[in-house]
């Protein structure tokens, strides 16, 4: 492996495991943990995790809360120079938002076999942006299998 990318590998790993917080922050709250992290050359400039219920709204989810708050933060509405590390595959939702804000890079953990956007079409996110899969997929999918396991 090339040192540029065993130090995007470190990287990935070091933020999804932050992405992992937000996660728990989610399940402190009995939401669906899933958490996002936005970053931007090198800074972290937005943070989510599913606020559907607290909310009482079912597009509140971790993506969607971190575009938001990445958009005021640069102050313009396309996030073509951020990375997005999510817990969980976007859903069809999210993909699009990604699409829309014109995401450039999207790292995440676990598939979603039954919601995530890949289900319906790739073409869900914007064709520029580059797609990394499985980072800490493990970890991430547990949290979300222990979650589901006291729910039923």
């Amino acid at each position: 492996m090339k040192q540029d990318e065993k130090l995007r590998e470190e990287e990935d790993i070091r933020y999804m495991k932050l992405a992992l917080a937000e996660a728990h922050e989610a399940q402190k709250r009995d939401e669906v943990p899933i958490g996002a992290v936005i970053v931007n050359e090198g800074r972290i400039i937005a943070r989510g995790h599913n606020l559907s219920e607290t909310l009482n709204d079912a597009t509140a989810h971790a993506e969607m809360q971190a575009f938001t708050s990445a958009s005021n933060f640069i102050g313009g509405k396309y996030l073509n120079t951020c990375t997005l590390y999510v817990t969980i595959e976007p859903c069809p939702m999210c993909a699009a938002a990604a699409y829309w804000v014109q995401l450039g890079r999207l790292v995440y953990g676990a598939a979603d076999e039954k919601r995530g956007y890949s289900t319906i079409s790739n073409s869900l996110l914007h064709p520029k942006t580059e797609i990394k899969k499985g980072v800490l997929a493990d970890e991430c999918q547990k949290l979300l299998t222990e979650f589901f396991k006291k729910k039923r």
